[in-house]
């Protein structure tokens, strides 16, 4: 099934648990996209060197038993893989470097670069604080982050972020392809809110102001979704309007979806989406995979 020249699915993975729900769910995404898996073990440990000695490499024995453990991790996602998708192509590699470095270069050839949420090894905190950030704001493709096993409802919805002014054409056109591959509703999620106390929210309120921005806010959504809706006439979509905080409420919707989509930078109202603060609380607590496209 897989089709010649199609740049593959890559997973990272280690010893954790969380690794081979990673190379379950790649497998699966490389079956909807009709390609392979790369699945790809990084050996920090090729790099290390003994503290107090540093032009001296770490012991052969201690190398060589590293290495027979990385094909142990590397044989068991594959198994994994195979057994959720036997149609589709695994290979598996091993690559020297830092996690960071690695996954960045397999992004240039992959279509996809898939990571657990926990890791242990070369991967240990790679999708914690600053390298998560990392990896999504340097990768060269999408990335997709699998925190647990996602809702297995037949009609659970994909969940995109739909930042203002305009969203990158590439968030939405993802969205709309994971929806249709999928055969799920896309609900499209803009957030916005006002700063300022609570005295000073009661009036904005009170003068009738809230509504005209969430009438105006709902307006901007359906103009920046009607082209692609006919574009995708066959994905049902539901425009929802929010005021909050954009993780809060993109956790919100997340919590009954299948996949949450969101662009690589925020804008407007979803500023600084991924990066900062409010990245860590979507990788920390997203109850579903979410994809960071590009």
């Amino acid at each position: 099934m897989t089709v010649a020249g199609t740049k593959p699915v890559v997973v990272g993975i280690d010893g954790s648990s969380s690794a081979v729900d990673a190379a379950r769910w790649a497998a699966v995404e490389a079956q909807r996209r009709r390609t392979w898996l790369q699945v790809v073990f990084c050996d920090a440990f090729a790099l290390a060197y003994l503290p107090d000695l540093p032009t001296m490499p770490l012991p052969e024995t201690y190398a060589n038993a590293m290495t027979r453990q990385a094909h142990l991790w590397l044989h068991r996602a594959r198994v994994e893989a195979s057994e959720a998708v036997p149609e589709v192509e695994v290979r598996t590699f091993v690559r020297t470097g830092g996690a960071i470095p690695v996954l960045v270069d397999e992004s240039r050839s992959a279509q996809l670069v898939v990571v657990g949420s926990r890791g242990l090894g070369g991967f240990t905190g790679l999708v914690v604080g600053s390298v998560a950030v990392g990896l999504c704001a340097h990768g060269h493709c999408s990335v997709a982050v699998v925190r647990q096993p996602p809702t297995t409802a037949a009609d659970a919805p994909v969940v995109v972020g739909v930042a203002d002014p305009a969203p990158e054409d590439t968030v939405l056109q993802a969205a709309f392809e994971e929806a249709v591959t999928r055969s799920a509703p896309l609900e499209a999620v803009h957030a916005w809110y006002a700063v300022g106390t609570e005295e000073a929210w009661y009036s904005f309120h009170s003068e009738g102001r809230a509504a005209a921005v969430q009438q105006e806010e709902e307006r901007i959504l359906a103009e920046t979704l009607a082209s692609w809706s006919e574009k995708y006439p066959g994905v049902e979509v539901r425009r929802i309007v929010a005021r909050g905080k954009p993780a809060r409420v993109l956790l919100d919707h997340a919590q009954h979806a299948q996949l949450v989509v969101v662009g690589s930078r925020g804008r407007g109202s979803l500023a600084g989406l991924l990066l900062g603060s409010t990245s860590q609380q979507l990788v920390h607590h997203a109850p579903c995979p979410f994809i960071v496209a590009r």
